[in-house]
């Protein structure tokens, strides 16, 4: 993916001013800075929820998946009823399992995402991010609300299960130290 001379304000705001990179495919990246630099900007005009004001965007992956600052559930669906609501329901069982396993989710299969600690959402949405077919995993402040031990098994899925290209946004040296990103200040 090339990124050359991206731009984007809000208003009076002027978040992105001639931002350029080159991510190269299968490796990992952290976005790192102050709060309001424009990394979930920069994420977001990835993903294509936005749209720049200018520059170009070339080679971006038409398979993406995302965990979002917020978890995204749909409330009143249980874990395996919000994945398989993205994943399909021909998606293998098994699979999902393993998945549910490995996060430690297994205990609240049948509570409402609404009903779910914060936790438990956050390794909702970053098994639903993992399980869906994608070439660019964008993860914007993936381990909020996880304890080091989930935390711990979440790094070791996303290292075990995803080969693609990863943009990180954190502010955290050490999350991006532990998925062995290479980190970009914006």
């Amino acid at each position: 993916m090339e990124i050359r001379n991206l731009c984007k304000t809000y208003g009076e705001k002027k978040v992105l001013s001639s931002f350029c990179a080159d991510f190269q495919p299968g490796k990992r990246y952290a976005l790192m800075g102050p709060s309001g630099i424009g990394k979930t900007t920069l994420v977001r005009l990835i993903l294509g929820l936005e749209k720049p004001d200018s520059g170009d965007m070339i080679g971006i992956p038409a398979k993406m998946s995302a965990v979002f600052q917020e978890n995204r559930l749909i409330p009143e669906l249980t874990i395996p009823g919000n994945l398989r609501f993205i994943l399909g329901r021909r998606f293998p069982a098994e699979t999902i399992r393993e998945m549910l396993v490995a996060l430690s989710l297994t205990d609240c299969l049948e509570t409402p995402a609404a009903r779910l600690s914060g936790g438990q959402q956050r390794r909702a949405a970053l098994a639903r991010a993992l399980l869906a077919d994608a070439e660019l995993l964008v993860l914007d402040e993936p381990f909020t609300g996880l304890d080091e031990e989930n935390k711990s098994r979440a790094i070791r899925e996303i290292d075990r299960r995803f080969s693609g290209t990863l943009l990180l946004v954190t502010h955290s040296r050490q999350d991006a130290e532990a998925l062995g990103a290479e980190m970009i200040a914006l």
